[in-house]
C-alpha cells in the first residue's frame, strides 16, 4: 500500500489508482472469502482491505471523483469495523470529514471529525495518528466558526506530534504525516478563522520542512494557499513569485486539488493582466498551460 500512496503523494489521485482499484477487486477481495487459521490473522486482512479500500478513496476524492470516493470510504469503515480496528477507522473518518470540509460542508465535517477523535480511535492511535486525527479535528472546528476549540485542538495535534519518536512503531499509512503536515493543516485552521498572518507563517513552515519532490501535490497546494494568503494581505506582486513556484511544483500531477488552486490563481491575477504588476500574466499563462495539459 505505500507504494501506491507515495504515488499519490508524488503525482496525484488521478495516477493509478485503476491498478489499486485492480488490486482490491481481483486479489484483495479473494483472500476476504478465504479461511483463516485463527481470528488475529482474518483481523488483520480486514485491517489490509480497508486500507486499500481508503487509498482507492482517498484517490478519487483528490481527483474530484466524490461519489466513488465516498463509496470507497463507505466501504473501507465496514472493513475496518470487521477488523475491529478503531485507530484505522478514526483514519478514515477523518479522510471524510477532510472531504466534507473541503467539498463547503461544515457540520457534517465537523460531525465526521468528532466521531474520528472519540473513544478508542483516538486513544489506541499512535502519537502521530493521534496528531493527525486532531489537527483535522481542529480544521473542522475552524471551518465551523469555533476558533477556540479549534486553538485547544491544534495545541493537543501538536502535543501528539511532539510525543512521536521511532521507539514507537506508527502504522505505514501515516509515513505522510510530519512537522510539514501538521503546518499546512494549522495554517487551513487559522487561515479560516481569519488569522491571515499566523495563516501564512505556518505555511511558510511547511514549504520549508517538506521534502517536496516526494510530496509534490501537497508543496503546489501549500504555496498555492500562502499565495493566496499574500494576495489577501495586498502584495500581488509577492503572490505571483509564490504561485509561480507552486505551478512549477505541480509539473505532471492529476490532482483535484492542484487544479482548484490553479483555477483561483488564475482568476484572482485576470483583472490584473497587464504590465502594472510584476509576474501576472506569466503566472496567468502558467496556470493556462497547466489546466489545458489537466484537460480541463
Amino acid at each position: 500500500m505505500v507504494f501506491f500512496s507515495q504515488i499519490d503523494q508524488r503525482r496525484g489521485g488521478g495516477h493509478g489508482r485503476s491498478a489499486v482499484v485492480q488490486y482490491l477487486s481481483e486479489e484483495v477481495v479473494a483472500y476476504l472469502h478465504g479461511s483463516y487459521p485463527d481470528d488475529r490473522v482474518r483481523r488483520d486482512m480486514f485491517s489490509a482491505a480497508a486500507e486499500m479500500a481508503y487509498l482507492a478513496g482517498w484517490m478519487a476524492f483528490d481527483n474530484d471523483e466524490h461519489y466513488t470516493a465516498q463509496r470507497y470510504f463507505g466501504t473501507a469503515t465496514k472493513l475496518a469495523a470487521e477488523a475491529d480496528d478503531e485507530p484505522l477507522a478514526g483514519h478514515i473518518l477523518r479522510a471524510m470529514a477532510h472531504q466534507a470540509i473541503d467539498l463547503g460542508h461544515h457540520s457534517d465535517g465537523l460531525a465526521l471529525a468528532e466521531a474520528s477523535v472519540s473513544g478508542g480511535r483516538y486513544r489506541t492511535a499512535t502519537p502521530k495518528e493521534r496528531s493527525l486525527l486532531m489537527v483535522v479535528y481542529a480544521k473542522a472546528l475552524s471551518a465551523a466558526n469555533n476558533s477556540r476549540a479549534a486553538a485547544t485542538a491544534l495545541r493537543a495535534a501538536e502535543e501528539d506530534l511532539t510525543a512521536a519518536s521511532d521507539t514507537v512503531t506508527e502504522p505505514a499509512r501515516v509515513y505522510f504525516f510530519s512537522e510539514a503536515s501538521l503546518a499546512h493543516e494549522t495554517g487551513c485552521a487559522l487561515r479560516d478563522s481569519g488569522d491571515l498572518r499566523g495563516a501564512a507563517a505556518q505555511f511558510e513552515v511547511s514549504v520549508r520542512k517538506r521534502k517536496a519532490s516526494a510530496f509534490a501535490r501537497t508543496h503546489a497546494v501549500t504555496l498555492g494557499y500562502l499565495g493566496s494568503i499574500q494576495a489577501r494581505q495586498g502584495d500581488l506582486e509577492q503572490a505571483c513569485a509564490t504561485w509561480s513556484s507552486a505551478l512549477s511544483a505541480m509539473g505532471t500531477v492529476q490532482s483535484g486539488r492542484t487544479r482548484r488552486v490553479a483555477r483561483d490563481i488564475r482568476a484572482t491575477v485576470a483583472p490584473h493582466l497587464g504590465p502594472a504588476v510584476a509576474g501576472v500574466s506569466e503566472v496567468h499563462q502558467q496556470a493556462t498551460e497547466y489546466l489545458a495539459a489537466q484537460q480541463i
